[in-house]
Parts: structure tokens; C-alpha cells; sequence
């Protein structure tokens, strides 16, 4: 290939002798925006490290610009023009915009002095080459999750990038960012003739911003080709080798029954206004709207994680009062957050008592104490419903890819069997396979009675597991849709609308 600009061959590693990659052969052309998918443990995210250097390959040859590492290290990855954006964008939340895209370059330079203005004026100029506007004296931790990436672009370009690897970029990103980026990931490859490496498992947006594809199953490449040889079904058969397929949940409440869920004339925090809303046993009702629309605050509102002001909220036709997350759950609402790491998971525990937290008194045996036998059968029921991959369910859940650690909150929660379950992002880093199951799983919770509020952006989501979608703008409802009467380009577009 004339233009390639990185190519590995047999590439194998593997992990106390559990293989994550097997004879991996992969090539990279500049100036091609290409995308990786595969499942959650498939090897991405080696593979990835691999490329930058952070793991070493067992066995396999790479080569860089025509030349072969017999050892690559991450500053020769560096050197050579690789950059990874990572999915926390590996920025310093305490230092300003202008401090993240810039010192990395002077510190690589050998520049014992700063020159702050020069400082300044090389921010302004990355920054102006990805055409977007960012406060650069403002602080990182301030600014929003899409700003990150494109800081983390910048920054990467200030590093002489020729290839940029995109780990999951658009799992926080609402549906304008994600348009926006990819704006400004062709224009990147146009004018400056960067390669990208667009690693995924949103295969809508795959499809849309790839011109090749590869495709990871079990630590081997299943398929490779152009982007004009595959659609959606392909590449669920690939990355998961065998065929799925979704109903739309077509549920219709009986209306003449009192809601589970009722909310009246809501008003809580700075920004929600005059809510009201209705949720059925049965029902999945999707709640979207863009970031600052009020969605995730609706959530922590029922939740009783934001001060509500005034309204009334009603559960089984009884008024409660949810000042607390202890009041909310006491009363059968449970809520799956958006930020499974800081808000979701003990980190530390093991995967068993993530999953047990929240039961763990009903696990009691004759004398009082905790039953093993009917601890391991809870944990064994979830990682094994759940599809949960983890070598041993006693390891900490922090040893776990970020989709598993997702389906343990989920079970966390499934387990306690809330009457009504909050779902903020409930699939965001969970692989197409799993996604499937899960939302099988939600239609089996609703069947059963349970009503569900699942607060996303994701649009085919929302269509295929919801049987009503609120649309929020600026603290407020502004309009329901029936899903079965509504086409994924309407909601796009109403989404996006001012």
C-alpha cells in the first residue's frame, strides 16, 4: 500500500495465559479515517495499547513509517506521529485549556522556561485549526465532556499527530457533539492528511464517519474491508457471530389504571420547571433532550438527589415525600447513573459484592448470618444473566472493561427488584451483543410490572425500548411521541432543534 503509514503482522499478546490477541494482522493508510469494532473483552482495548506502546507484544512485527520496531515504546509511538485519546482524554482538570495543549509540546521541546503569551498563542493556534472556540483560560474540569475531546484533539495535533486514535470519542456525547466532532475529524483528514483509528461500538455512527472497517472477535480480525461492504447486520454478525434481532416494544398501558409513577407540577433545582409525567406498570418511557436540557436532573430529582422545590410526586397512588436517595429507595425507585465509576460501583470490592449491596439482608440463613450458598447463587444468577465476563466474580470490579462494570450496577440494582427503575444511559460502553440482552432484559422488568424511565440520547435506543419519548428542552417537557409513530430522523431532528 502506497500510502501506509502502519502495519502489524501476527501480533499476539496474552495475560497469565488467557490470549487477548491471536495473529493479528492490521494496516493503517494515512490520511483514511478508518474504525475498529468489536464486543467488550474482544481486544480493542490491547490492541490499542499495543499501537501506542504501553503493552509489548508477545510475538508479531510492527512497522511505523517503513521502519520496524523490534521494541516500541511510548515515546517512539510518540515520536512517530501516534497519539491515543483515551476515554478520561488523559487531560489535567486543574489546568487551563491553554496549559493542556500546550506544555506537553514545550516540556517535549526542552523549554525550561515558559513563555505564557507563547503559551497562549500556540492553544489559539491548535484550537484554530480544528475551527472551534474554547475559553482558554478556563480550567479543563469546567468545561463540557465534548470540549474535552476537542482539547484532546488539539493537543494531539500540537504533537505532530499522523495518526489519531479515538477510543469510544462520542459514549458522553449528546447527538449536536457527536456532529461537530465528526466535522472536524474530516476536515483533519482533508486538509492535514491525518489517519484516525475510530474505535467503537456505536455502529450507526461506525458507519457514518468510516471509509474501512475492522472488525475483532476474540482476539482475532474477523473481517476487514471498505465501509461500502458492510451495514448494520454485518457487523453484528461479525463482531458477534451470530445474527440478532430486536423488537420494537409495542406496549400499551391499560389508561383506565392509576399510574405507578405520577409527577405534578415539579420544580426543583435552578432548571426544572413544571414537570409532569406519568409512568405505568408495564411502561418504558424514554426521557431525551440535549446535555443542559434537564434530563439527568430529572432523574436525580426522583431520585432524591437534587432539592425539589414544589410538586407532588405519587407512588401507587400515594403521595411521598423524596428528600433523600435513603427516601427514594424506600419507597422502590432505584437509579442506574450515568457515571457508573464515581456514582455507580465500589471500585475496589469485588464484582460479588457490587452486585449483593444492595440485598444483602434478605441473603441471611437461619441463624441470622449471611448465607454464602445464597450470596454465590445471586452473583452466579447476574454474571451469568448479564453475560458479565470477569475470570472470577471475587476479583475487583475495577479489573473489569468498562461495559462489564456497567452490567454490575445494572444487576446491583435488577436484584432489589425496585417497582420503578431510573435508566440514565443505561448502555453507554456495552457492546451490541450485550445491548441486545439488556434491553431484552428491560422488556422482561416491564412485563413483569415494573415501569422504567430511561434517560438517552441514543436514538435507535429509544425507539426500539420505549412505547412513549419525552422530549426535554430547557427544564422543561416540550412534547411526548409514541415510538411506534415516530421515525429516527424526526427525533434526530427534534433533538438537535433550539
Amino acid at each position: 500500500m502506497a500510502n501506509e503509514f502502519l502495519r502489524l503482522t501476527g501480533i499476539s499478546k496474552s495475560f497469565a495465559g488467557v490470549h487477548a490477541l491471536r495473529n493479528v494482522d492490521l494496516t493503517i493508510a494515512q490520511g483514511r479515517i478508518h474504525c475498529l469494532v468489536g464486543e467488550n473483552g474482544s481486544g480493542k482495548s490491547t490492541l490499542i495499547k499495543i499501537i501506542a506502546g504501553v503493552y509489548q507484544r508477545d510475538s508479531g512485527s510492527i512497522v511505523i513509517n517503513g521502519k520496524e520496531f523490534e521494541r516500541l515504546h511510548p515515546i517512539d509511538a510518540i515520536r512517530e506521529g501516534i497519539q491515543v485519546i483515551y476515554q478520561d482524554f488523559s487531560l489535567f482538570p486543574n489546568l487551563t485549556v491553554a496549559e493542556n495543549i500546550a506544555l506537553n509540546r514545550e516540556l517535549a521541546d526542552g523549554r525550561r522556561l515558559v513563555n505564557w503569551r507563547h503559551v497562549h498563542d500556540i492553544a489559539a493556534n491548535a484550537l484554530a485549526q480544528i475551527e472551534v472556540n474554547i475559553p482558554l483560560e478556563a480550567t479543563v474540569g469546567e468545561v463540557s465532556v465534548a470540549n474535552k475531546q476537542l482539547i484532546a484533539i488539539a493537543k494531539a495535533l500540537r504533537q505532530r499527530a499522523r495518526l489519531i486514535i479515538m477510543d469510544e470519542p462520542t459514549s458522553a456525547l449528546t447527538e449536536r457533539e457527536i456532529r461537530v466532532l465528526f466535522a472536524v475529524i474530516r476536515k483533519l483528514q482533508e486538509r492535514q492528511d491525518i489517519a484516525f483509528l475510530f474505535v467503537s461500538h456505536k455502529l450507526d455512527e461506525v458507519l457514518e464517519i468510516s471509509e474501512s472497517m475492522m472488525v475483532i472477535r476474540n482476539g482475532k480480525i474477523v473481517s476487514v474491508g471498505e465501509r461500502s461492504d458492510y451495514d448494520t447486520a454485518r457487523l453484528i454478525f461479525e463482531m458477534t457471530g451470530h445474527t440478532i434481532t430486536e423488537k420494537v416494544y409495542d406496549f400499551e398501558p391499560d389508561l383506565s389504571q392509576p399510574a405507578l409513577l405520577k409527577v405534578e407540577n415539579l420544580n426543583a433545582g435552578k432548571l426544572l420547571k413544571a414537570i409532569n409525567l406519568q409512568l405505568h406498570a408495564g411502561e418504558i418511557v424514554g426521557v431525551t433532550g440535549l446535555l443542559g436540557s434537564g434530563r439527568t436532573e430529572l432523574a436525580l430529582a426522583l431520585y432524591g438527589m437534587l432539592p425539589i422545590e414544589s410538586g407532588r410526586i405519587y407512588i401507587d397512588q400515594k403521595p411521598v415525600a423524596i428528600r433523600s436517595n435513603r427516601d427514594a429507595i424506600a419507597h422502590g425507585i432505584g437509579y442506574v447513573p450515568e457515571d457508573r465509576l464515581t456514582e455507580g460501583l465500589f471500585l475496589d470490592q469485588s464484582v460479588a459484592r457490587n452486585i449483593v449491596v444492595r440485598t444483602i439482608g434478605d441473603l441471611r440463613g437461619t441463624l441470622g448470618l449471611t448465607d454464602p450458598q445464597k450470596i454465590n447463587g445471586q452473583v452466579n444468577h447476574w454474571v451469568e444473566g448479564l453475560r458479565i465476563k470477569t475470570a472470577n466474580p471475587a476479583l475487583p470490579v475495577k479489573t473489569l472493561s468498562g461495559g462489564n462494570q456497567q452490567r454490575v450496577v445494572l444487576a446491583k440494582w435488577l436484584a432489589s427488584k425496585p417497582k420503578v427503575m431510573i435508566l440514565n444511559g443505561p448502555t453507554v460502553g456495552v457492546d451490541v451483543g450485550s445491548k441486545g440482552e439488556l434491553h431484552s432484559l428491560m422488556k422482561e422488568l416491564a412485563a413483569e410490572g415494573m415501569g422504567l424511565l430511561v434517560i438517552s440520547d441514543d436514538i435507535p435506543e429509544l425507539l426500539q425500548t420505549c412505547n412513549r419519548i419525552l422530549l426535554m428542552r430547557h427544564g422543561r417537557i416540550v412534547e411526548e411521541m409514541r415510538s411506534k409513530d415516530t421515525h429516527a430522523n424526526e427525533l434526530s431532528a427534534k433533538l438537535i432543534e433550539d
